[in-house]
């Protein structure tokens, strides 16, 4: 070993085991390669063939970045890191379908204490598999290890994707319209936000992730860890097959329900979502019940059963609501879009610096 090896190796950095995690990985990440990815594994930089986009008239390139906040500490308290990665997938990728655009390539991130080969390629596989999943080329990544930061077991996770779409196809405000219905399509649980207060909830009434809870017919860990559904190649079909009927797209990630589909909405346009229209899973009602809460109190934290919602053409509800049964997405309308004046007091307008249209939550849910 050389002097300058040896000196890092001291320092807490292992790079032959970083080696070993890149070829464990290896094989999960080429089977997310097309011909459009050119130079493998292990490059400075991935390599995309963008010549394919020439055949589009105006194409306007979609990029998001997350991570998948404090879901990531009860993965490594159970030592179970394969699921993690379907996750960040869902996270970054989720949100370029919500412009319309089909995703291309993404890239991901690990920061950890100390590397652990099989447990970085466990990650990797899962973010490879749901890259798969999605149609989306993993192209690149990193792991880095960060020796007196983060603990030996402690990591995180980020990525980056970019999409294409058309910019006449651009999903958005601009194509809201009054008497449009809005479409709810079924979480898989809590998805990747408000961790933080489930954390909070468990730790203040000593409930482990190992133990065991009737309601939630399993251990309380593994009803965390159920992976983020992944809406996005259910979504391409949609929009492919119905062409006009979809009119824009909300990712329900942190803010909750109301916040993030006011942000797809026009100014002066409102919508009152009616809770009978679903029953929010057995993982939300037990944790509010936990807190001492109300379901409605953690509207603005949790997804409370509803993923992504569809703004579409009244007309077309129906038939959209078929295509996204059919490819395994339960879905259901549970508002509508007006642009009558009213008083909007009560109402959440906007969010994250958009001046968008208005939306609230009426009614009880349904049991």
């Amino acid at each position: 070993m050389t002097g300058n090896a040896s000196s890092y190796a001291a320092a807490g950095v292992d790079t032959a085991a970083g080696d070993l995690a890149v070829e464990l990985m290896k094989s999960a990440v080429g089977a997310t390669h097309g011909p459009q990815v050119l130079g493998g594994v292990g490059g400075f930089a991935g390599l995309w063939d963008a010549s394919a986009l020439t055949a589009y008239r105006k194409p306007l390139l979609a990029t998001s970045t997350d991570g998948v906040g404090t879901k990531v500490a009860i993965a490594q308290a159970l030592d179970i890191h394969d699921t993690i990665g379907q996750d960040l997938v869902a996270m970054v990728v989720d949100d370029i379908i919500v412009v319309g655009a089909k995703p291309l390539f993404m890239t991901d991130y690990i920061a950890c204490g100390k590397v652990h080969p099989q447990r970085i390629a466990d990650i990797v596989r899962g973010i490879a598999e749901a890259c798969t999943a999605t149609g989306t080329a993993l192209v690149g990544g990193e792991t880095a290890e960060h020796p007196g930061l983060l603990g030996v077991d402690d990591y995180d996770v980020a990525g980056a994707a970019v999409g294409v779409v058309e910019a006449d196809e651009v999903l958005g405000p601009e194509r809201v319209q009054h008497g449009d219905l809005v479409i709810a399509m079924a979480s898989s649980g809590l998805h990747s936000n408000g961790f933080s207060l489930v954390r909070h909830i468990l730790a203040k009434r000593g409930i482990g992730y190992h133990d065991d809870l009737a309601e939630l017919g399993g251990t309380v860990g593994k009803t965390l860890l159920e992976p983020t559904r992944l809406y996005t190649a259910p979504l391409l079909d949609v929009l492919a097959e119905l062409p006009g009927a979809v009119h824009a797209l909300s990712h329900v990630t942190g803010g909750g329900i109301a916040a993030n589909l006011a942000r797809v909405l026009p100014v002066g346009s409102w919508v009152e979502l009616d809770r009978a229209s679903w029953s929010p899973t057995p993982v939300f009602r037990v944790l509010a019940d936990l807190a001492g809460d109300t379901l409605e109190s953690t509207e603005g934290t949790w997804n409370l059963g509803i993923g992504m919602l569809a703004v579409v053409a009244h007309d077309s509800a129906s038939t959209v609501i078929r295509a996204l049964e059919s490819r395994g997405i339960p879905s259901w309308v549970a508002g509508a879009v007006s642009t009558h004046a009213r008083d909007l007091a009560g109402f959440e307008q906007g969010a994250k610096g958009v001046d968008g249209g208005a939306v609230r939550l009426v009614g009880a849910y349904a049991n």
